[in-house]
């Protein structure tokens, strides 16, 4: 358990510290600012579409380890996805974070390694900021705010 736990741990510093598709999007067709005043994170997540295809998505922002880690896992996630299959991700990951009792989480990729976050209550809210974000700007053609309390 501890290797593993390890591993978590790497994955989650690495995308800290080297984050996929951390970059404004001039081209976006959607955008979105995500707020976490708890913890001080704050982004925009951008989104182009080409249909209802995830072209592309990236973001720019600050937080803290857990947060910048999920959106950038997020964003590998999300790209090449369509709208539908992106909403089945964030219901998916989103019910996985917040309800301990949710099953199988092999199903989440590369995500399974926030399911550890759960159990710090306070740090969920930094691990879903970013699929808030991203949710809400799908949801959206224009620039949205979203805030987590």
């Amino acid at each position: 358990m501890s290797d593993l736990r390890d591993l978590y741990q790497e994955v989650i510093m690495d995308h800290n510290k080297k984050p996929r598709n951390f970059r404004d999007m001039p081209e976006a067709d959607h955008l979105a600012h995500g707020n976490n005043p708890l913890c001080g994170d704050a982004l925009v997540v951008y989104v182009k579409l080409s249909g209802d295809i995830i072209e592309d998505v990236s973001f720019q922002g600050s937080g803290c380890a857990i947060s910048v880690a999920s959106a950038s896992l997020m964003t590998e996630m999300l790209k090449g996805k369509t709208i539908t299959e992106a909403q089945k991700t964030y219901d998916l990951f989103h019910q996985q974070m917040t309800d301990k009792s949710a099953g199988n989480t092999a199903s989440l990729g590369k995500l399974e390694v926030l399911i550890g976050v759960r159990e710090f209550p306070a740090r969920v809210k930094c691990a879903t900021l970013s699929w808030h974000t991203v949710h809400a700007a799908l949801d959206n053609d224009h620039d949205i705010s979203v805030t987590t309390e």
